[in-house]
């Protein structure tokens, strides 16, 4: 039975002062369980995972209205439907996506629904795909729904259109990280960038999106995958990962000449910086591209020389969630974890009770997690 209410994480205040563990940007407080609308789902929460994108939200770099219940990666199980959900059961796993598709809009209608028009406006705004967000506080205030999903909680309403069955052999370990690190780094290498055979590729900044990338590029026969941290802990691992060639950032370039000649043809961005999107375009060969995935400072910009794309044919690419279609790629992903070629389990860290959050965030901050997974239940 669910209960009438639940634990749930949030964040009334953006912009705190590092340390976390001191400054405690995150709360922990027993709200009403919503119950699902028409076109809804109450999911148990299992697993969520901690991710940069939360981080963008805690310091401020990432606007959005609070207070706000966060978490957008996790796993769980459905509880309870509401009307017009006769595609799911009581009981099946999923996993959460943290862009709900419409069907309906240009995006949708032209095979993109990671850029869903009508997700992406629900999710600026805190609410749900059909419908304002239906979570409150003690005092009966509104709190913000995170990209439709607010995973941090013991349970989460969110649209039908934010989940994706799975099989009951997928660990909620793995699973939680198939939607997002999954999505968004082999997305970035498959979908956005088209890796083809024969192909190289460098990969900059080996948290769990870069470090999905290097995996799926090393799927790819006859690649050669170069992948760059400051960190050689992170280096390590991604030789686990798969890359054949690790360095530090200095390292890139001269790494690029000795095993890609004259540029490679795939850079994937997965630190959210201008001067490493900079630094990437350098890298690249005449017709190559540029893939960025990371989450810039809204007041970066770049400097580039402008002749290089007509001139060179070079290209800078955009990808959003990897340019996934969850329904699709989920499942493809999961085969890949079953056959052996994807390990997942190289990123899981470690797993934690919801009330560390605010002192993992300090680690993630400092490079000591790539991905922690939280318990929300006790029993």
């Amino acid at each position: 039975m669910t209960p009438a209410t639940m634990l749930s994480t949030i964040l009334r205040e953006a912009g705190s002062a590092r340390p976390y563990a001191d400054s405690l940007p995150l709360t922990f407080e027993q709200i009403p369980v919503p119950e699902p609308r028409a076109g809804e789902v109450l999911v148990r929460i299992e697993r969520a995972s901690l991710c940069h994108s939360d981080l963008s939200v805690i310091d401020g770099s990432r606007v959005r209205p609070l207070p706000m219940a966060l978490g957008h990666e996790a796993a769980g199980t459905v509880s309870a439907l509401g009307d017009g959900v006769d595609d799911l059961a009581i009981g099946d796993r999923v996993v959460l996506v943290f862009v709900p598709s419409c069907g309906d809009c240009r995006a949708c209608l032209s095979g993109r629904p990671a850029l869903c028009h009508r997700g992406a406006a629900a999710n600026g705004t805190g609410d749900l795909l059909h419908g304002p967000a239906v979570l409150s506080g003690s005092a009966g205030e509104r709190i913000n729904h995170h990209l439709g999903v607010s995973a941090f909680s013991q349970y989460a309403v969110v649209a039908r259109e934010s989940v994706v069955v799975i099989d009951h052999d997928v660990p909620f370990d793995v699973a939680a990280m198939f939607g997002c690190a999954a999505l968004t780094g082999i997305g970035a290498v498959l979908n956005t960038g088209a890796f083809a055979p024969g192909q190289s590729v460098i990969v900059f900044g080996l948290g769990a999106v870069g470090l999905m990338a290097v995996m799926a590029a090393a799927q790819v026969s006859g690649a050669t995958v170069i992948a760059i941290d400051p960190l050689p802990e992170k280096q390590a691992l991604a030789l686990r990962c798969g890359a054949d060639h690790v360095g530090a950032p200095g390292q890139a370039a001269e790494l690029v000449r000795t095993h890609a000649g004259d540029g490679v043809d795939l850079a994937i961005e997965a630190v959210g910086s201008a001067r490493v999107m900079e630094a990437c375009l350098a890298l690249l060969t005449r017709g190559g591209a540029l893939v960025s995935v990371g989450l810039p400072h809204p007041e970066q910009t770049i400097t580039t020389p402008a002749l290089q794309f007509a001139g060179l044919g070079r290209r800078l690419l955009g990808s959003y969630m990897g340019d996934s279609v969850p329904s699709r790629d989920i499942p493809a992903y999961l085969q890949l974890w079953r056959d052996g070629r994807l390990p997942v389990e190289l990123l899981h860290t470690d797993t934690r009770p919801l009330f560390d959050l605010n002192d993992s965030l300090d680690a993630l901050v400092a490079g000591d997690v790539v991905r922690r997974l939280f318990v929300m239940h006790t029993e």
